[in-house]
């Protein structure tokens, strides 16, 4: 059976970034001797499927910082839009998410890292995030892109653990209840 994941950070207001997609508040506070965990759930996850604006942000970031196959989910991009050394990393899919994940499947993936705040938030909404990672960040931005938009209905979530780190990141692991 095929599962969605997100891992993901905030603001402790919980944005994943400024208005204006702005992120450099989350990149300024990244301390390499901080083992946040993202290695260990990424050697896990079969594929990611990222959002269009997500990587819009991360696709001139060289080297390449993806090591798994990356699907952006995107209506408007075809794969004449991405960069020469992304094509063998890349692929460009318009699907709902029941489709993507259902295409996924097919081609034998299992574990999915969902990446990007409106594509979270419509696979939340579809009930295809299994667990979340959420990394809240010690700054309020008091505006911005939020993590998580409208539900229909409330969402119970199951909380697994948390951890705090010294620079004072503060990371919350739930499973979704079904």
């Amino acid at each position: 059976m095929i599962t969605g994941h997100a891992f993901i950070a905030t603001s402790l207001d919980g944005f994943i970034a400024r208005s204006d997609g702005d992120i450099a508040w989350l990149l300024e506070r990244d301390n390499p001797d901080e083992d946040h965990g993202y290695d260990a759930f990424i050697a896990d996850i079969d594929i990611i499927l990222m959002g269009r604006g997500t990587f819009d942000k991360m696709q001139t970031v060289r080297p390449w910082v993806y090591s798994r196959p990356v699907v952006v989910m995107s209506s408007t991009m075809t794969e004449s839009d991405l960069p020469d050394d992304l094509v063998e990393k890349v692929r460009v899919a318009n699907n709902t998410p029941e489709e993507a994940m259902h295409m996924l499947e097919i081609e034998g993936h299992r574990k999915v890292y969902v990446d990007g705040g409106l594509l979270i938030q419509s696979f939340i909404r579809a009930g295809l995030i299994t667990e979340m990672v959420i990394t809240s960040v010690p700054v309020l931005l008091g505006e911005g892109r939020r993590l998580f938009g409208k539900v229909a209905a409330d969402i119970s979530l199951r909380h697994e653990g948390t951890k705090s780190f010294p620079s004072g990141l503060v990371q919350s692991h739930y499973r979704i209840k079904a």
